[in-house]
């Protein structure tokens, strides 16, 4: 008769469960950048503490995910009639920078201590210091920019000179220096792993860089040509084929179509569905590559019976469940 050892197979069936449940499992930072001097539009400054009156810490925390809170950094107060005073074509300039910075540091140390900072804005400017931190931590990462616009403008193309329009162009190392040498000189990502999913509001300059620097940009009439699983698994095939070891999603609430998001500052019909944007997300999470996210301008005093707010919740809830 051959005898089993059960013992034996038990605590490797366990071993392998706790393994498995790990892998579920994660810290998550939450970090609020109240800020709206990249949109220039009051509103997306109050994000961070609506969402935390929706209970997002105890809701990304009921599957087991250990949520720290680090409150909001601090941005420092410039008078409306003060916002043209450090760069003739660059609004709020210089609070830009200093926050940017310091949110820098707040990812990369995030990251370094094995926890995935949820950077909770504000506009879109704060995807600045977010992709520095990430890049300061990871030698050879990707950012995937949900947007329905590119932000890919510099000083010289803007027509708002609105810097919330201009985040992904600095990380790719284009446009003003002050704004590229955030917390280290140079770019920060490699223009061949940007992805530009959903955009469809672009300017000409934007349109000329996209031909330029032929960047991957997915416009949600490509997406749906496709088909969202064709798309994503195209993008995971290339991220695997590039050896990519983290990736960096940034997530504009504009992404999504108007009807969807009334309490976002610059809405564009034609939009995802929220259904397409959950399903490309689920299959970057599967690719356990997801290591530091933005979520960006929800504006409060645009929202309408906080339906944006509460489609920002369930979004979350269902990104980290």
């Amino acid at each position: 008769m051959i005898k089993y050892d059960t013992t034996k197979n038990k605590s490797i069936i366990m071993q392998k469960n706790i393994r498995d449940w790990r892998e579920l499992t994660m810290d998550i930072s939450i970090i609020g950048v109240p800020i709206f001097y990249g949109a220039d539009k009051s509103g997306t400054e109050l994000a961070p503490n609506k969402l935390r009156e929706k209970n997002i810490a105890n809701i990304l925390s009921k599957n087991n995910h250990s949520v720290y809170d680090f409150g909001n950094l601090h941005v420092p107060e410039v008078k409306e009639d003060e916002k043209f005073s450090f760069h003739s074509n660059m609004k709020y300039l210089k609070p830009i920078v200093e926050v940017n910075t310091n949110l820098a540091h707040l990812v990369y140390s995030s990251i370094k201590a094995g926890s995935f900072p949820l950077v909770v804005g504000g506009d879109h400017s704060v995807g600045i210091g977010s992709i520095a931190g990430a890049s300061r931590a990871h030698k050879n990462f990707a950012v995937i920019w949900m947007d329905a616009h590119a932000d890919i403008n510099t000083h010289d193309t803007s027509e708002s000179a609105n810097v919330h329009g201009m985040p992904l162009a600095k990380a790719m190392g284009i446009g003003y220096e002050d704004l590229i040498n955030i917390y280290f000189e140079g770019k920060k990502v490699p223009t061949e792993n940007v992805y530009i999913i959903g955009a469809r509001a672009l300017d000409e300059g934007e349109v000329r860089l996209i031909k330029e620097k032929d960047l991957n940009v997915l416009s949600v009439e490509n997406i749906r040509k496709k088909g969202i699983d064709k798309v994503t698994d195209e993008i995971i095939k290339e991220l695997q084929e590039k050896n990519i070891d983290a990736i960096h999603l940034s997530f504009d609430l504009d992404v999504l179509d108007t009807k969807y998001v009334p309490g976002t500052g610059t809405p564009v019909d034609g939009g995802l569905d929220v259904e397409e944007a959950k399903l490309f997300i689920k299959s970057i999470m599967k690719t356990k590559l997801l290591k530091s996210m933005d979520f960006v301008e929800l504006n409060v005093l645009l929202d309408k019976d906080d339906a944006t707010a509460d489609l920002s919740v369930d979004l979350l809830d269902f990104i980290f469940s």
